[in-house]
């Protein structure tokens, strides 16, 4: 059987449990876990002062075979949205199928990377009318899932975010 790789998407001030919990899960599940930042090699520091490493950078990594991208929230995505590569893995997953999944102020880059339209979403309340303005229909709920595309809200929806993100990819794994 194929490794199933991971990706996330890290940049300074993400929440740091929308960024461990997931990690550590996906790790637990036995897929292959890799941090994706702006600068491979550097430390990103967490709204709750966590740092995670950055395994590559977002114009270096390899998106072959890659089954799912995680991008939690904080401050960060903000952050990420400005960076045109970052936005390009995001664009680039989605087209290829890949399990999308944001939390949080994550859907910012699923705006970004033009990946919201006609879909239903959700994330942050203080960020519904961006994403209806991209064309979404922002629903509030503790996880939605439209496609290939995961929204959550936040830190309380983690546990349902994080199955939901293992069920869609056993299910893509099992249909390829």
């Amino acid at each position: 059987m194929r490794s199933i790789k991971v990706l996330m998407l890290i940049e300074d001030l993400f929440d740091d449990k929308e960024a461990l919990y997931p990690y550590y899960r996906m790790k637990e599940e036995g897929y292959e876990v890799t941090t994706i930042g702006p600068v491979a090699g550097k430390e990103y520091q967490g709204k709750y002062g966590i740092t995670l490493k950055a395994d590559l950078s977002a114009k270096e990594v390899e998106l072959n075979d890659v089954s799912a991208l995680i991008i939690p929230g904080g401050y960060a995505p903000d952050k990420m949205r400005k960076n045109k590569d970052m936005v390009d893995v995001v664009r680039k997953i989605y087209q290829q199928g890949g399990v999308v999944a944001a939390i949080c102020h994550g859907p910012w880059m699923l705006v970004e990377a033009d990946a919201i339209k006609d879909k239903k979403v959700t994330g942050a309340s203080s960020i519904s009318t961006d994403l209806k303005n991209a064309g979404g229909s922002f629903v509030d709920c503790e996880v939605v899932i439209s496609g290939n595309i995961i929204t959550s809200r936040g830190p309380d929806d983690l546990p349902v975010f994080c199955k939901s993100i293992i069920g869609l990819i056993s299910q893509k794994v099992q249909n390829n």
